[in-house]
């Protein structure tokens, strides 16, 4: 079968001989109908992605029809349109046992450490499978993004009594948005391009946006000297989540969605004085997937806006490169098989 392999740092190959899935017990074989392309499809590509090897598979935001599927507790069956929870736990370990899944001591990510969609069919546990019926391909691709944010924003336990800002206006940072908002938060985005936050404004409906330079001025102007609530970085810039530090309110908490490699540090004075609450959030959990698919189907979040560029699956490499740069403006790139 066709596909894609990201055989090293900066190279992809077509490939037209890819072996066929194999149906295994308790699990399906999709069909592969859109491949949303994420920021750690970018940092791969780049080479810093952490937990990440070579040659892969990418793609994890996912969507497709059911080709094959056996006798099943979901009431799953071929036809059927999914999404695909790309997040594969154990079920066995301490955080699993305590219903999060989302950081399983032994998680494999389908496109991170196991081979993930960039190719016609692939199979996926049941367990991990969704049924989309009356969402668009599109809409169901977009599920997996937007439960990245909902979960930081649950992590935060936001209410609408909180000030939140979002550092960082690409999709993931949207998608916190967005939640937030539903929490009733006064929102700010900031970001480093001001079409960006232009884009926050118009679709997220953020309260204020800053843009970086003199954010700590603004960010104090903004809350009279308090500074917000709750701050959730969503760059993967080291700079950016070692300054979020200073621009937590007293008593507040510091969200660390995006990752990198590197080390974040901090001054222990400024952490304490303040007694901040510092998180990761990682990934998301079927109930943050299925809070996203809900708001989408009853019309409460129009993910149509949120894709920028598209391509046909033929067209990618030669699209890819394109998109890295800042000056294509993509907020999200949406692959169609």
């Amino acid at each position: 079968m066709k596909g894609i392999v990201c055989n090293r740092i900066g190279e992809f190959q077509y490939r037209e001989d890819l072996p066929e899935p194999q149906l295994l017990d308790g699990e399906a074989i999709i069909r592969i109908k859109r491949i949303g392309i994420c920021g750690t499809d970018l940092h791969a590509f780049r080479g810093n992605q952490p937990f990440f090897t070579y040659p892969r598979i990418l793609g994890h935001e996912l969507s497709g029809v059911i080709e094959k599927v056996g006798v099943n507790d979901e009431g799953l069956k071929v036809g059927d349109t999914v999404c695909v929870i790309p997040y594969i736990h154990c079920g066995e370990c301490w955080s699993c046992l305590r219903g999060k899944t989302n950081c399983c001591r032994s998680m494999k990510v389908i496109g991170v450490h196991l081979d993930g969609g960039m190719r016609e069919r692939i199979s996926v546990p049941i367990s991990h499978l969704m049924r989309t019926e009356g969402l668009s391909l599109d809409q169901a691709a977009l599920i997996e993004p937007l439960a990245i944010g909902t979960h930081g924003v649950k992590r935060a336990n936001v209410t609408s009594k909180d000030t939140v800002l979002v550092i960082g206006a690409g999709p993931i940072g949207l998608g916190i948005m967005v939640c937030a908002k539903a929490m009733g938060a006064t929102l700010i985005a900031m970001d480093t391009n001001a079409d960006r936050l232009a884009f926050c404004k118009d679709w997220a409906k953020v309260d204020h946006t800053i843009q970086v330079g003199e954010e700590l001025s603004d960010l104090s102007a903004l809350t009279g000297g308090e500074f917000p609530s709750i701050v959730l970085d969503a760059t993967g810039n080291q700079e950016s989540m070692t300054n979020a530090f200073h621009m937590v309110a007293h008593g507040g908490t510091l969200v660390y969605v995006g990752l990198i490699q590197g080390e974040i540090s901090f001054r222990d004075s400024e952490f304490h004085k303040r007694e901040l609450t510092l998180m990761g959030s990682r990934n998301a959990t079927k109930d943050d997937f299925n809070e996203v698919m809900k708001r989408i189907s009853d019309g409460g979040l129009d993910v149509e806006p949120y894709i920028t560029h598209r391509c046909r699956f033929e067209e990618l490499i030669r699209e890819f490169q394109g998109w890295m740069h800042p000056s294509a403006k993509v907020i999200k790139a949406m692959v169609e098989l």
